[in-house]
């Protein structure tokens, strides 16, 4: 190949400005000459292709086993022919045969470009995805390009990708170039680029928010225990410190709500509870139900349920509007939760004592023994 030389230039040049090794350029172009040869020149399996590394000069040569009577003249060389290359040859060995075609340096040629611009593509995309693998289940901040249909287009810098309806909160609305948080819920590598799945309601999308806002979550000091979330309207995050000096609920919140405001503002207004966490169910139930002001909490580490009794005017606060804080709270908790207010809890109570009254009333005898035995 004449132009040997200016192919390692060429080579050297990607190398350093893409980061793609050379050695991984010249033995693709190997392999792909090799499959050119036996494409024009018959389908020996025994032919080779060598680029020489300093000079880029290319030869092709076939490897042929020394044998005493030759039987197939495409893979085997009689020991008087091989010695003519070699002296030391020997029965049994493998020499290689230049075999280089006259016309070879323009089919180098082509199959050089065509290898270094595929090579390229797979590198980049490669380089890509291992990129943006590294941002799974991580934040990244995304430019608006436009809606297609009701899914938006969104550039993440290298790569676009579409944050669909499903993954939108009801009521947001983007405008083009509006930069937005998005959380990366899986990426797949495709040939044709990485496909990267966003998501605005996800529950991970607050605790990321949380972590670059407060530095005690993100170096571990305070601890996220669990979210729940109903995405544009409310949040419920449970947490906990590793360090008694350090208040987990006021880390989160910051100096006059500073902290927390944040991660809000970038929620578009979502309102956010931040409760302890305790390794009481009782205790982390009644934080859960937050703002509301609890009496009593019964819970049943067994059946995953608690009762729980409120006073009379916190009932609706508990419950919430359409039973959104005691669905946030159990799925915080993890606990079916019951709730009810005090005057309710009483009548149910009295109804029980009357239930026992009329037992005696018909039942004495029977009544009387339980009491005994109890």
């Amino acid at each position: 190949m004449n132009n040997g030389h200016e192919l390692i230039e060429a080579l050297d040049q990607i190398e350093k400005e893409k980061g793609i090794s050379k050695d991984i350029l010249l033995e693709a172009m190997e392999n792909s000459l090799v499959a050119a040869c036996k494409n024009e020149y018959g389908k020996a399996d025994n032919i080779k292709v060598n680029i020489d590394r300093e000079t880029g000069d290319v030869v092709v040569y076939a490897e042929k086993e020394v044998v005493e009577e030759v039987e197939d003249d495409v893979l085997q060389i009689s020991l008087a022919n091989a010695r003519l290359r070699d002296i030391k040859c020997e029965l049994g060995d493998i020499v290689n045969i230049e075999v280089t075609p006259r016309n070879f340096g323009r089919i180098a040629a082509q199959k050089a470009k065509q290898v270094v611009v595929q090579k390229i593509r797979e590198e980049e995309r490669k380089s890509l995805y291992q990129q943006y693998y590294d941002k799974e289940r991580d934040i990244v901040t995304g430019i608006v390009q436009r809606y297609v249909g009701r899914n938006i287009s969104v550039n993440l810098g290298k790569v676009d990708t579409v944050l669909t309806e499903t993954e939108q909160v009801k009521g947001e609305y983007f405008q083009p170039t509006e930069r937005i948080k998005l959380y990366v819920v899986e990426v797949k590598d495709t040939t044709k680029g990485p496909k990267i799945t966003v998501s605005r309601t996800h529950p991970e999308l607050v605790k990321r928010l949380f972590e670059f806002e407060v530095a005690e979550v993100r170096d571990g000091t305070v601890e996220i225990c669990s979210i729940s979330r109903e995405a544009g309207s409310r949040t419920k995050i449970a947490v906990r410190s590793n360090n008694p000096d350090v208040d987990p609920v006021g880390a989160c919140v910051g100096l006059n709500g500073s902290r927390v405001n944040a991660v809000v503002d970038e929620l578009r207004g979502e309102k956010i509870d931040i409760v302890n966490w305790n390794e009481n169910p009782a205790i982390f139930i009644e934080n859960a139900l937050s703002p509301a002001k609890v009496v009593s909490v019964e819970a049943n580490e067994e059946t995953k349920t608690a009762s729980v009794v409120v006073p009379d005017y916190q009932l609706s606060l508990a419950i919430g509007k359409e039973g959104q804080n005691a669905r946030l709270a159990a799925r915080l908790t993890g606990y079916k939760i019951d709730i009810k207010s005090e005057s309710q809890s009483y009548a149910s109570e009295e109804e029980i004592v009357m239930e026992d009254d009329i037992l005696m009333e018909e039942f004495p005898e029977e009544m009387g023994n339980q009491d005994v035995e109890e």
